[in-house]
């Protein structure tokens, strides 16, 4: 029988009355809110990550993939021909894949004028990313005919140009000649980032190709969406090694480049990258609290129950037995605060998640709200991780049972 865990479990942590001790109430709220700010850490940075790399991506996809020309009179126009089609088909990680383009233009009010590029939204991907950042109007189905001169703004733009849903506007397009086509804006949108914000405009992928003097199989760049967002870079390697080897073999008639999310967005995972350093300070912080706080209250009760430990060194208990039996009793208290701690913690992240009542500084940080997401596997991992810290920490303070003469503490009482 394992008698320390026992007596462990069955060991009272009240100092002499029915509360508990003061020592074991502040060990107890140190794990929780320490483990409580763990969690909450690691959840902002998760929820960090996930938003910067969904906007990210839904300005560009996974994978990008452009003609190379090797003459000064080849165009850089993507086809999508049977042959590259059946190439990209034979990639199992690619899940979906289309045609983009985007075109120069210029917005032109009888006032003001701004640059920008008119992208063809024709993929249900790119629809959903702009539906969910439009704050004014509503995304069409731009593939309808009825749709065909409407077109969706960022909210900077139409802030600049003095724009609002329902207004029309001169839009003058800049390729071969200079064409101007009077468009109506039916959503305006605001992603927070403004390198893209004040880059783009949405509207009819039709209108795009007719303007650019291209086919309907045809566009500026082929985007791809591939199974695993993670594994992007090698899946960049392998389709670029894919096609190359396609055109080496005569299979395909045009050189190709491939880019990626990471490549496109790499200043802001780079700072996200910075994000993980500011986590790693704060667990280690954290726990250097709680095991320190654990610890001086594991001390405070082996003080507390001299007469104890007098009483089983005398029924003949090993001092090892005895010291096991406080090393339990702090990780029951710690488990008291992980369990504590956990709850605070999930109930934060479930009413963050779903009311946004903590805002942000959208300038500084590109979302107006703080961001969480739950990783279970994350959560799992750091609690085992906090337990066995914990144990580690306490076999160290529990030696000081050795010093306890079985004579001198029951002597005393």
């Amino acid at each position: 029988m394992n008698y320390p865990l026992f007596l462990a479990r069955r060991l009272s942590l009240s100092s002499g009355g029915k509360k508990k001790a003061p020592a074991v109430s502040v060990a107890i709220a140190a794990v929780a809110i320490a483990v409580a700010v763990m969690l909450v850490s690691i959840a902002i940075v998760l929820g960090f990550k996930k938003e910067i790399r969904d906007k990210v991506v839904g300005f560009n996809s996974h994978i990008s993939v452009y003609v190379s020309p090797t003459t000064p009179d080849e165009d850089n126009i993507v086809t999508l021909t049977p042959t590259l089609k059946q190439k990209l088909s034979e990639l199992p990680f690619i899940k979906d894949y289309s045609v983009q383009a985007a075109l120069p233009a210029i917005l032109k009010t009888p006032s003001d004028f701004k640059g920008v590029y008119l992208k063809g939204l024709n993929d249900n991907a790119t629809a959903d990313f702009i539906r969910s950042n439009t704050v004014e109007g509503e995304i069409v189905d731009f593939n309808l005919d009825k749709n065909k001169g409407k077109i969706a703004i960022s909210q900077n733009a139409a802030r600049q140009l003095g724009l609002k849903v329902g207004d029309k506007i001169d839009v003058y397009f800049i390729s071969d000649d200079l064409r101007v086509r009077r468009m109506k804006i039916v959503a305006i949108f605001n992603s927070h980032f403004d390198q893209y914000d004040n880059l783009f405009v949405y509207g009819p992928m039709s209108l795009v190709q007719k303007m650019g003097n291209i086919g309907t199989d045809q566009g500026t760049s082929l985007q791809i969406f591939t199974d695993d967002f993670d594994k992007v870079d090698s899946y960049t390697h392998l389709l670029q090694q894919h096609l190359n080897e396609a055109t080496a073999g005569g299979e395909l008639f045009r050189l190709y480049r491939t880019d990626n999310v990471l490549q496109q967005g790499a200043g802001y995972f780079n700072w996200l990258s910075l994000l993980d350093m500011n986590v790693v300070v704060v667990l280690v912080l954290m726990m250097v609290v709680g095991c320190i706080t654990l610890v001086s209250g594991m001390l405070i009760i082996i003080i507390e129950k001299k007469s104890f430990i007098g009483i089983m060194k005398a029924l003949g208990a090993p001092t090892s037995k005895v010291r096991k039996v406080f090393v339990y009793l702090a990780l029951r208290i710690a488990l008291v605060g992980m369990i504590i701690g956990n709850l605070v913690a999930l109930a934060f992240i479930f009413i963050q998640g779903k009311t946004h009542f903590l805002p942000l500084d959208a300038e500084s940080y590109y979302i107006d709200f703080v961001p969480v997401s739950i990783s279970w596997t994350s959560i799992l991992l750091l609690n085992l991780g906090v337990i066995v810290v914990t144990y580690l920490v306490l076999i160290l303070p529990s030696r000081f049972v050795a010093g306890f003469s079985p004579a001198e503490t029951m002597r005393n009482d």
